[in-house]
């Protein structure tokens, strides 16, 4: 290690020693999916409990609201997990946001639910890097800097969402009323296997388009029938073809249809946006509302468009150039290379960019092969990861400021 301060290293030491690898094997064997309301409470309940070594107020959030559409093409509103919210020394006048989320993408009927090593070192388990280790990590940096002088100088708040995986819908609002005021954020997505960084991220944007035809016999009147599912099938390819350079759209899937003998008066459409920047969301916007009236207009149909975007395009602006350079440094006098690339990807590190927040979103510890049954966990970046993380955090609270 080069240019760390005694004071420092002693916060290095203390967050590289925190028993951080027994809490993810802990924390993994709960199966957290997004829609495991049973299992999401015990998550949120075990992370109260490791969370209350830290001063501060912790509260679980009940969740907003958020509509669906079925495949019918019914709204409802499902119900979320709770979120967990600690507040430390509130009235600081430096304030820091960590973020993290305590769901996963496997459902508790998934297949994938049990601990196996690789190889020494390599653990493989479900949200062992996304992100139960982010939250480990998180975790033992900032009892290391509570340890310290530090402390003393800066506050912040932790929220640990349930519902990442599917978009932060009823945790959105949340999000942006703790971004208020805020130095900086970091956020504990994984980080790549090779200890990359995301930078910039395109923003993302779920649509339901639901379309209501009219039903008719296939053979006796089908010219009296309004073919919804061929103008959802319409739809996709005209939207498809607007995919390019700044602008990616996936059209995923249509429900609906009918018997072989009926015209089909129903169809939902579900397509996916990812713009490249703000211009670009702008972008698409115009053409789902051009294309939908275009499609409602020709088949004779109607349309009906519901989702939107929700997670705004996050550029890299001067002030997260300045985070990211100060990540760089301490990574640097720890040994440890800090880069960073653009992707395709989204998170609530999105949110918080939007709300004019520097943020770094992939504090956590080094993965890969995320959402999928291969995920794994690099062990050695447990310590490695919340050595860089105390530094930086030690580091924004002396200067107050970035």
């Amino acid at each position: 290690m080069t240019r760390i301060s005694p004071a420092e290293s002693t916060v290095v030491e203390a967050a590289r020693s925190a028993p951080m690898l027994a809490q993810v094997e802990r924390w993994a064997a709960v199966n957290s999916g997004s829609r495991n309301l049973a299992g999401l409470d015990t998550m949120a309940h075990l992370l109260a409990d490791a969370f209350s070594a830290l001063p501060g107020d912790i509260v679980l959030v009940a969740p907003d609201t958020v509509e669906t559409v079925a495949a019918d093409g019914g709204v409802s509103e499902p119900e979320h997990g709770r979120h967990l919210h600690l507040s430390v020394r509130p009235d600081a006048p430096v304030r820091l946001l960590f973020t993290g989320h305590m769901d996963t993408v496997f459902p508790v009927d998934h297949a994938f639910q049990s601990l196996r090593w690789l190889e020494p070192g390599i653990l493989n388990g479900p949200g062992v890097a996304d992100m139960k280790g982010g939250i480990a990590v998180m975790l033992a940096a900032l009892r290391a800097v509570e340890a310290s002088s530090a402390a003393s100088l800066f506050g912040y708040d932790v929220l640990i969402n349930s519902d990442e995986e599917i978009g932060s819908g009823s945790s959105a609002a949340l999000i942006a009323r703790l971004a208020r005021n805020k130095v900086a954020a970091l956020t504990y997505e994984p980080a790549l296997p090779d200890g990359t960084l995301a930078g910039a991220r395109a923003g993302s944007g779920n649509f339901s388009i639901i379309i209501t035809g009219r039903s008719a016999h296939a053979g006796r009147n089908p010219e009296e029938g309004r073919n919804a599912l061929v103008a959802a099938a319409d739809l996709a390819v005209r939207l498809k073809a607007a995919h390019g350079p700044g602008l990616k759209v996936n059209p995923a899937r249509i429900d609906g249809g009918s018997p072989n003998n009926v015209v089909p008066d129903h169809a939902v459409l579900r397509v996916n946006f990812r713009p490249a920047s703000p211009a670009d969301e702008t972008r698409a916007r115009a053409l789902v509302d051009a294309l939908t009236g275009a499609i409602a207009a020709e088949h004779d149909v109607h349309v009906h468009v519901h989702g939107g975007f929700n997670r705004p395009p996050k550029p890299l602006d001067p002030g997260a150039e300045r985070l990211f350079g100060l990540v760089r440094q301490a990574g640097a006098d720890l040994g440890i290379g800090v880069t960073w690339k653009a992707t395709g990807g989204v998170c609530d590190g999105n949110n918080i960019a939007a709300c004019g927040v520097p943020v770094v979103d992939t504090m956590g510890a080094r993965g890969g092969a995320i959402h999928s049954s291969d995920e794994f966990l690099i062990t050695d970046s447990l310590p490695e990861r919340a050595a860089l993380s105390a530094l930086t955090i030690m580091r924004i609270a002396e200067r107050g400021a970035i």
